[in-house]
């Protein structure tokens, strides 16, 4: 059965991992592997969310990153046991791809190569997300995520305003009411699946 394969996948992989691609369907809720097995497969999330979640001693989970349209595994990739569990926020679909053919094939020096470009766009990336969290108020963490993460003032919404919420560090309530404050100055416009800075007159 054929199975859709973004072309980031296409351009990254070599045709032996491409052959070793298998679609893997998730629900809101499931665990896509968990703390302490170990790994078996990289998992490229194609549509849907996951987190990566830790819960301390005292039970309390920790999210450590969200994961749309990238690897969610790729920390795992050369240890023994997942350092955390990653969960489906919503449905969605992966690509799974044998770990064991995967670290193989980082012997191909084209292909490693690729592999480490595309690790240090996933740090640039994570650096930019300590960045917004660490501003102090919530209009302007919004503002910082519409800039970095949409095109030319424009962010696609990818999933809905929990998790967007989340992902800056603040309550959907917050937000909600962020982005009524900035709509009623004239600074955002709310469209059906995206948020649009607007320019100052």
């Amino acid at each position: 059965m054929d199975i859709y394969i973004p072309e980031l996948l296409k351009e990254l992989l070599p045709k032996g991992l491409l052959a070793q691609c298998h679609a893997y369907h998730f629900e809101k809720g499931d665990y896509l592997f968990h703390q302490g097995k170990k790994p078996e497969y990289m998992f490229f999330i194609v549509s849907g969310e996951a987190v990566l979640t830790r819960t301390s001693s005292q039970g309390e989970p920790t999210i450590l990153q969200r994961c749309k349209g990238c690897f969610v595994s790729e920390a795992s990739l050369l240890v023994d046991a997942y350092h955390c569990d990653a969960i489906a926020t919503h449905n969605g679909q992966a690509i799974t791809l044998p770990i064991k053919s995967f670290r193989n094939s980082l012997t191909d020096s084209k292909f490693s190569t690729k592999w480490v470009q595309l690790l240090s766009k996933e740090i640039m990336r994570l650096r930019t997300q300590s960045e917004r969290l660490g501003l102090k108020d919530i209009r302007s963490k919004l503002i910082h995520l519409i800039e970095t993460e949409g095109k030319q003032g424009v962010l696609t919404l990818q999933s809905d305003f929990k998790s967007m919420a989340s992902e800056i560090g603040v309550t959907h309530e917050a937000l909600y009411r962020a982005i009524a404050t900035l709509e009623k100055e004239g600074l955002l416009e709310k469209h059906p699946d995206s948020l649009e800075i607007l320019k100052k007159k």
